[in-house]
């Protein structure tokens, strides 16, 4: 398992984010809301806060994800999923949390509310050409590989 060091800056008064467990790929992030809790009505979103600064490393891109317990108890979900801090990014990290479910769910101060996965991606050098490499799907596209 590869470990990574990366700069943060918690203004928050929670703790930083953290694994729930060993080997979690997402740790979990911490609404900061000293002002009071946020009320999300059915079909609302809201940037909720977090006062978490970071500085990744170049190659790196942190995604916010949702909490599938949030999710299927409460249908609150991360209306951009996954969302992407990128490393030239030295802003608030803020969550746009939208409720899907059917009633009233209110946000409170220090509560888990998506997780964070930090990656390492790929730069794309595009190569433009005249025809693509043929495969058995071609252009086949949603629900083309079958129903079973």
């Amino acid at each position: 398992m590869q470990r990574l060091k990366v700069k943060i800056i918690n203004k928050s008064h929670h703790p930083l984010p953290e694994y729930g467990t060993f080997e979690a790929a997402g740790m979990d992030v911490r609404a900061y809301l000293p002002e009071g809790s946020v009320t999300l009505r059915p079909g609302q979103r809201a940037l909720i806060p977090t006062g978490l600064y970071m500085q990744l490393p170049e190659g790196y891109e942190c995604q916010i994800r949702p909490r599938s317990g949030l999710s299927l108890k409460h249908g609150l979900t991360i209306l951009n999923s996954p969302g992407t801090v990128d490393a030239d990014y030295r802003g608030e990290i803020g969550i746009i949390l939208v409720n899907l479910g059917e009633y009233d769910y209110e946000v409170k101060d220090g509560e888990r509310i998506c997780q964070m996965v930090v990656k390492s991606y790929t730069k794309v050098e595009w190569e433009p050409v005249e025809q693509l490499d043929r495969t058995k799907r071609e252009d086949g596209a949603f629900g083309h590989t079958g129903t079973d």
